[in-house]
């Protein structure tokens, strides 16, 4: 099996990422992965390849190139290497872009295209700006339109279900992977926490800085917090177009003592296990990885209902704090209660972490899933 992917994750370009160790494994189970990656050519990307992963950047002048450049891309991938209908794939990071690109490629190749979709596009709180309305647009034009769906979670499943009663294929369901077994075993490098010794009770947020990730809100109850409790603090870690506006809001709150904006880490685990309290606060999630990574290390959580905050795992449990999106007070009195109530988070450590113990599926075993996803489309053609 032969297979093209279309992404958008340039960490596949970095030694020793989680992402370029994920597609080694997957590649060494297929004949080859030939992997597009959008990427702007200041970047200075260069292709790559380990024994049967091959791996492009698009090297696009600004971002209105990347469908194009990708696609002129996958055709001299395909025609160079010879992949032919009846052994070749084309899976898409997401139904949106990407897809896109999938479908073009598809429609001159013949090759059956599976869409990966990460995110939950049919929550009235995607169409946060015009880009992303016309990304609705485009998935639902291309989802009736592909061979194989594989969604992150069963929350995604339900609402694609709804949205489209006459579809032809089932979205399977395979989640994000994530290595818990690795967080269980991983030992602190470091108390991240204390080289933030101002803070008596730290809370810790993990996310790109997007608007739907909503940082805002948490200034927002931060503002609240601290009046109640002055030597809380709140650590951020990641990085992206929101931050400077945050920034400035943190500023204008008089907030600067008590928020300290990280940037991108590579070892979260060390915040997770010392951090007094994780926070989510978006407006959507496909999946909700942090909260997974944040539970297998015994960091309590409040998180807004989105993502797997929707499933089983986080409703069935008592001691979950389950806020509806953008509600400050709720957030603030589930945050108060935590620090008040040391025993309550105590017991939260315990209890989610073998619930998410019991979830566990070996690497091997959610390899053999992810494959099996995109053979059975090879069958279904022939």
């Amino acid at each position: 099996m032969k297979i093209i992917s279309i992404g958008t994750d340039r960490r596949l370009f970095e030694d020793g990422s989680a992402v370029l160790a994920r597609n080694v494994e997957y590649a060494s189970k297929m004949e080859e992965l030939h992997i597009i990656v959008f990427s702007l050519k200041k970047l200075g990307l260069e292709p790559k390849s380990i024994d049967n992963l091959y791996f492009y950047p698009t090297n696009s002048t600004t971002r209105l190139g990347y469908i194009f450049d990708a696609i002129k891309l996958g055709k001299k991938i395909i025609l160079e290497n010879k992949l032919v209908t009846g052994s070749s794939v084309i899976s898409t990071q997401d139904p949106f872009e990407t897809g896109m690109v999938g479908y073009f490629l598809r429609r001159k190749f013949n090759f059956p295209l599976q869409l990966q979709i990460h995110t939950d596009f049919l929550s009235p709180y995607f169409k946060n700006s015009f880009l992303n309305m016309v990304r609705v647009r485009i998935a639902k034009f291309l989802i009736p339109r592909a061979q194989g769906l594989r969604v992150v979670s069963e929350v995604i499943k339900d609402s694609i279900n709804k949205h489209f009663p006459n579809l032809k294929i089932i979205p399977e369901t395979l989640p994000v992977f994530v290595d818990i077994e690795k967080i269980l075993d991983s030992s602190v490098v470091a108390d991240k926490t204390k080289t933030f010794s101002q803070f008596k009770f730290s809370i810790l947020m993990a996310s790109r800085l997007t608007k739907e990730k909503r940082i805002d809100i948490a200034l927002h109850v931060l503002k609240k917090v601290i009046v109640e409790f002055p030597q809380t603090g709140l650590i951020i870690l990641g990085d992206g177009d929101e931050r400077k506006s945050l920034e400035n809001l943190t500023k204008k709150f008089g907030l600067s003592n008590n928020v300290v904006f990280v940037g991108w880490q590579k070892d979260l685990f060390s915040y997770y296990k010392t951090a007094n309290l994780f926070l989510l606060t978006s407006e959507y999630e496909g999946y909700g990885m942090s909260l997974i990574e944040a539970g297998a290390s015994e960091c309590p959580i409040v998180t807004t209902q989105v993502g797997i905050a929707n499933t089983s795992l986080f409703i069935n449990d008592k001691n979950s704090f389950i806020c509806p999106v953008g509600d400050v007070e709720c957030i603030f009195k589930a945050i108060s209660e935590l620090i008040h109530n040391n025993i309550k988070r105590e017991l939260f450590k315990r209890e989610m972490q073998d619930s998410i113990k019991n979830i566990m599926i070996p690497k091997e075993e959610y390899t053999a899933k992810y494959i099996a996803l995109l053979e059975n489309l090879i069958e279904k053609k022939a």
